[in-house]
């Protein structure tokens, strides 16, 4: 509201000083202007023979006169004259005056003369003779600025001539007074009413930023269910629209990070109550104290161990603090190398783990951080498989490229959740099967390390049809295989 205020303050400003302080300068110049360009007129017709009747049309304008000198100061045209008119009252003397200043001056010369008359337009008025200072008239009264130009011309006929005009400068006094009073009148409602209007348009865009500012305040306390309204202009609009839409995107990241919180909680919780309960029992009970009981202890350390690595591996993929120990390395011979991890399980729960590999496959990479990739797929597939508990992992070779897959018969993924399955955070089923090893961060680290190797990760699923996860790498080339 300021800034428009003071925009058209600014305004005002510069109209007052255009046409009122400078209107008298604008005039003299214009009036100025206008006699060079009538005596270079009459200058470029002076051997046309209706030169009278051109003269006579060029001057009909208010208040100029012309008069034509010969070289001996003899008068060749003289317009009709008039109370003003300065030229035709120049004496012999005075014209061959402005006849030498025009030659010392490259063929023109102007100047201005002040006329003081009791009423310079009376037919009265008394016009007095030139004396001193090229005819300045002295007299008591009111007085007008007289415009004098002197231009030589060549004429084939009488030789070299010089056409004088004079023309006054009429007083603006009265001019510039109507001015003011209206320009005043003018400024007052052109302020009132910017003020008004600066008003009504800082509120309409203010409004909905206070709005939104408002709601932004309670977004910080954490009440992600607000939502922003903004409008009036479009930049409002579309201002409100990203955030109603970053809160809503921060309403899910923080529904995930609880359910991430409970999920550790929970994987944490139970191998901690187990070492807790066989410790106490291998402690009160005699002859508890077994082997199989200390491995127990330690199977559930090792779990523990496996989902803090797993967290801290998540972390330092997301802060992009994992560095790559890459070589070439058989993926073939990596899968089948994590497949006998599940030995045991396979043994123990009637799992069934399929592998075809097809033709060895050679890729450039880090080998832990790869296992790390195929252990969590397949930990995945078996806490989701169906009742038929069977894995398979899939090994394609085609255009440079080598594709992982491993798929499990389980209820399968709607497809309104496929996108969100590789979010830190995520999970497409709140209640899973938990599996002997496992951390529920296994696709998070999945999709970190691919982008670390610049590959390509993938979902393919549907409910009742299992669920396909794969990873694309591309194939070492032959000349480094060798």
């Amino acid at each position: 509201m300021a800034c428009l205020t003071a925009f058209v303050a600014v305004l005002m400003l510069l109209l007052w000083l255009f046409q009122v302080v400078l209107l008298d300068n604008f005039y003299e110049a214009i009036k100025t202007q206008t006699i060079k360009k009538t005596a270079q007129a009459i200058a470029r017709n002076i051997d046309q023979q209706d030169i009278s009747d051109k003269l006579d049309r060029l001057t009909r304008q208010p208040d100029i006169y012309v008069r034509i000198f010969d070289r001996q100061g003899e008068t060749v045209y003289k317009s009709l004259s008039g109370p003003m008119s300065m030229v035709h009252d120049m004496g012999r003397e005075e014209a061959l005056g402005f006849f030498q200043t025009a030659e010392e001056n490259g063929g023109a010369v102007l100047e201005l003369f002040r006329q003081d008359f009791p009423n310079p337009f009376a037919d009265s008025a008394p016009k007095e003779d030139f004396r001193g200072d090229r005819g300045r008239w002295k007299k008591e009264g009111k007085h007008t600025t007289l415009v004098v130009c002197a231009q030589l011309v060549e004429s084939k006929e009488q030789g070299t001539l010089m056409i004088l005009l004079s023309s006054a400068l009429t007083p603006l006094n009265t001019t510039s007074e109507t001015l003011k009073v209206q320009f005043l009148c003018i400024a007052a409602i052109l302020l009132l009413l910017s003020a008004v209007i600066a008003f009504f348009l800082s509120r309409r865009i203010a409004s909905p930023l206070v709005s939104l500012s408002r709601s932004a305040r309670v977004l910080a306390t954490g009440q992600y269910d607000v939502t922003f309204e903004g409008g009036g202009y479009r930049e409002v609009q579309e201002l409100s629209e990203a955030l109603t839409y970053a809160a809503g995107e921060l309403s899910k990241v923080e529904g995930l990070r609880q359910e991430l919180i409970a999920n550790v909680s929970h994987d944490l919780r139970t191998p901690l109550t187990m070492i807790a309960g066989y410790g106490e029992m291998m402690r009160d009970i005699p002859g508890e104290n077994t082997p199989e009981n200390v491995q127990i202890i330690i199977d559930e350390t090792r779990r523990l161990t496996g989902l803090v690595n797993d967290m801290l591996d998540l972390g330092k993929l997301q802060a992009g603090a994992h560095t790559l120990n890459a070589a070439a390395l058989s993926l073939t011979d990596l899968v089948r190398e994590t497949l006998l991890r599940y030995q045991q399980l396979v043994e123990r729960e009637g799992y069934l783990l399929r592998f075809s590999p097809g033709e060895d496959a050679l890729v450039e990479g880090d080998r832990s951080k790869l296992s790390q990739v195929i252990y969590n797929l397949i930990n995945n597939a078996i806490n989701y498989t169906g009742e038929d508990k069977t894995v398979t992992v899939e090994q394609t070779v085609l255009d440079g490229w080598v594709t992982l897959a491993v798929r499990d018969s389980g209820p399968g993924i709607p497809p309104e959740q496929l996108p969100y399955v590789w979010d830190r955070y995520y999970k497409a089923q709140k209640a899973h099967k938990r599996a002997a090893v496992g951390s529920g961060l296994g696709l998070s680290i999945v999709r970190g390390v691919v982008e670390l190797h610049h590959g390509r990760y993938g979902v393919e699923s549907a409910p009742g049809q299992g669920s396909r996860f794969w990873f694309s790498l591309p194939l070492l080339p032959e000349e480094e295989e060798d």
